[in-house]
């Protein structure tokens, strides 16, 4: 019996991932023969691979909705492929999508004729698809490098800019550290245990509370503790946050979107996957831990945010915050808390695009840059009134007016805390979303209600930009009246994944 014959089944289950792995192999080959051929004349391929990878991702959306397995575990063990998994790669690969179509103005004014920008997006959005579906820890370690390496090159991209090059070293050595704490956890958890089978070690940690005198039982809560804190520095939450402002103000701009967006869907997704199941038998370890960050997180992430006065930083801070929300929904540990998790983690990630197609669709007529400070966003509702309003409708989801969607999401994630009884934890995470009002509605206040003496032109917002933004939008606005098969199958999952 063959290789292949042996793992038929599981490759047939993997089709998007190995659609992507292929593809992969293929863009590269063709970029360094065309970009380098002198009878094509050494032609620039960005724009030809991004929308080349845009199709890629297009059929491996289609082959994952179209996966008709809805449980298997596969390659001995190492992965998983259930609704949850496919649920969270489709909003992955659409995420990318939107990344990439945000990325296309932006490579030609930019000059930036490299093509494997692109490329190194595909392999992060490989490493995070594998992430969502790993079940050892030895699948989860390979998955997180993976995206990882490609992010530290993506952060380093623009070759011509130092602020690059700080970004992407910070992210490297930063990331490295984490790594090695992953590793160590891992290898505790192995040492203690003798497995690394997420199944295996949930069955094995059924009852170990009666043992907690033991030496086995301590060295499991240490690598429990270090796996946490590493997950916890990849998602920026406070106070393993340290690199998350320069890394987003260093990195170019589509980058930024690309890091605050997409990650955060796999890795959200592995620490329901992780605590939920797996661990979830050690709650009172991790959780005391989740509430801690979580609080750090919502509080340091408000009050710094109130003092920038870069668009890109004052983002990354309101992202530490937002983490801070998610890690409530993770600390709760109930069906509906993973429903107000999964419910607001997608939108967040909307609202979070809608705002950067907005700032990379804004470039400045003369200067051909991107608005980088906040005051650079002054009289836009008088110059651009469409795209003012447009984002002025984003921002008030993010702080969380009712009826658009981020509300919503706000609303699951608090309710879930208190069905936990975690009262003060809900009522600091309503008070951090009070504070954070006022850096976003500063952002409003800047584009309507600032006076200056000059106005700033802008080119027409590009249309792939516009598709984006407009999508957002609509998402954010329609979502309280058609969200009712998603709520259901968010629940759906979370009582799978409870089972």
């Amino acid at each position: 019996m063959s290789f292949f014959s042996f793992f038929e089944n599981d490759f047939i289950v993997v089709l998007p991932e190995l659609f992507i792995s292929i593809a992969i192999v293929f863009l590269l080959s063709y970029g360094v023969i065309y970009s380098t051929s002198e009878y094509y004349q050494c032609p620039a391929l960005s724009i030809n691979v991004s929308w080349l990878s845009f199709f890629v991702l297009g059929i491996a959306f289609l082959l994952n909705v179209n996966n008709s397995f809805s449980s298997m575990i596969i390659f001995n063990n190492l992965l998983i492929v259930d609704d949850f998994t496919k649920l969270v790669k489709t909003f992955v690969i659409l995420s990318s999508m939107c990344c990439i179509t945000m990325s296309l103005n932006y490579l030609q004014y930019q000059r930036i004729n490299t093509f494997e920008y692109t490329l190194l997006v595909l392999l992060s959005t490989l490493g995070m698809l594998l992430l969502i579906s790993s079940y050892d820890l030895l699948a989860l370690y390979l998955a997180v490098e993976l995206m990882s390496l490609s992010f530290y090159i993506l952060a380093a991209y623009k070759r011509n800019s130092e602020f690059s090059g700080e970004a992407g070293l910070k992210y490297f050595i930063l990331g490295a550290f984490s790594s090695g704490l992953l590793l160590f956890g891992s290898s505790m958890l192995y040492g203690f245990t003798g497995m690394t089978n997420f199944e295996d070690i949930a069955k094995l940690l059924v009852g170990m509370g009666a043992l907690s005198t033991t030496v086995s039982y301590n060295g499991i809560v240490i690598g429990i503790v270090f796996i946490s804190i590493a997950l916890l520095f990849k998602v920026a939450a406070a106070p393993f946050h340290m690199w998350s402002p320069d890394v987003y103000e260093g990195s170019p701009t589509p980058v930024t979107a690309f890091f605050s967006t997409v990650p955060k869907l796999a890795l959200i997704a592995l620490f329901i996957r992780l605590f939920f199941y797996t661990f979830y038998d050690f709650l009172s370890v991790w959780q005391e831990l989740f509430l801690v960050c979580a609080i750090i997180s919502m509080v340091w992430g408000s009050l710094a945010a109130l003092s920038q006065k870069r668009i890109k930083r004052l983002m990354a801070y309101s992202g530490i915050v937002n983490i801070g929300y998610m890690l409530i929904g993770i600390a709760s540990g109930t069906i509906t808390s993973i429903v107000g998790l999964l419910v607001y983690l997608l939108i967040y990630v909307v609202m979070t695009i809608g705002f950067f197609s907005f700032m990379l669709g804004l470039q400045n007529y003369k200067t051909k840059t991107l608005n980088v400070y906040l005051t650079d966003l002054t009289n836009i509702g008088k110059t651009n009134s469409v795209v003012a309003l447009a984002v002025t409708l984003i921002l008030f989801s993010m702080v969380g007016l009712p009826p658009l969607a981020g509300f919503f999401g706000k609303m699951y994630l608090f309710f879930a805390a208190m069905n936990s009884e975690l009262y003060i934890v809900a009522i600091l995470g309503v008070l951090s979303s009070v504070v954070a009002a006022f850096y976003y509605i500063r952002i409003i206040k800047l584009m309507y209600f600032e006076n200056s003496k000059t106005f700033t032109l802008y080119k027409q917002i590009d249309i792939c930009n516009a598709y984006v933004m407009g999508l957002s939008l609509l998402f954010l606005i329609v979502f309280f009246i058609s969200s009712d098969a998603f709520l259901l199958s968010c629940h759906r999952i979370g009582l799978l994944l409870s089972l």
